[in-house]
């Protein structure tokens, strides 16, 4: 089942989140209070809201509670993203990214509940996507248009094998460079070792090869 996924704040890096995640197969939902921009995305999304994003009335008939996460893409305005952090805990949201243009501005989001900030200049929408697709990717590193290095939890069909009977090279063409557990640090991937649950792995990847990774 795809996640369901809510941009609150259609800027540039709203846009490019939104854009980015369904092309990825998300369930979308956009929300901003251009009408305008709330109608062009009508047809690229699931749904499409126009609605003032400081109200807290209106942030509450959004049907925040049926998604799985809430990314608060909002940077300029405190209050608005203030009170979207404020009402998705609310309504119970699983996980709440928000926007923070400024150390202070992303202090004041965490006290009032954000599960994680970020600051966009560290951020592209495209990287932000792949890792809210994605149960398993925890972080995404580019090293070029091309080529990049995913740190990510195993698969559960992963879990109890070892990398040479995964075969992941020739099935999947990426390669898992390393891997970590929770009582040691990053070591090279001992290729006859079986995977366990508690371990993360770094794996290279190219970049059209994401989603069969993902998936």
């Amino acid at each position: 089942m795809e996640r369901s996924i809510a941009v609150l704040g259609m800027g540039e890096f709203g846009q490019s989140l939104a854009d980015n995640l369904a092309i990825l197969g998300a369930d979308v939902m956009v929300v901003d209070r251009d009408r305008e921009l709330v109608q062009e995305y009508a047809s690229k999304v699931t749904v499409s809201v126009c609605a003032d994003l400081a109200d807290e009335q209106q942030l509450g008939e959004l049907g925040l509670e049926n998604m799985d996460t809430v990314v608060v893409a909002m940077g300029s305005s405190l209050a608005a993203s203030v009170m979207s952090v404020m009402v998705a805990k609310e309504k119970n949201v699983p996980y709440v990214l928000a926007k923070a243009s400024s150390p202070s501005m992303a202090a004041i989001l965490m006290k009032v509940g954000a599960d994680k900030v970020f600051n966009p200049e560290e951020e592209s929408g495209l990287r932000t996507a792949q890792i809210l697709t994605s149960s398993a990717f925890l972080e995404l590193i580019d090293v070029d248009d091309h080529f990049c290095v995913v740190e990510m939890t195993p698969k559960k069909k992963w879990i109890g094998r070892t990398l040479v009977e995964l075969d992941l090279r020739r099935k999947l063409n990426v390669n898992v460079i390393a891997a970590a557990q929770a009582a040691n640090g990053w070591r090279f991937a001992d290729p006859y070792q079986p995977i366990t649950e508690d371990m993360r792995l770094l794996v290279a990847v190219e970049r059209k090869d994401l989603a069969r990774l993902r998936g």
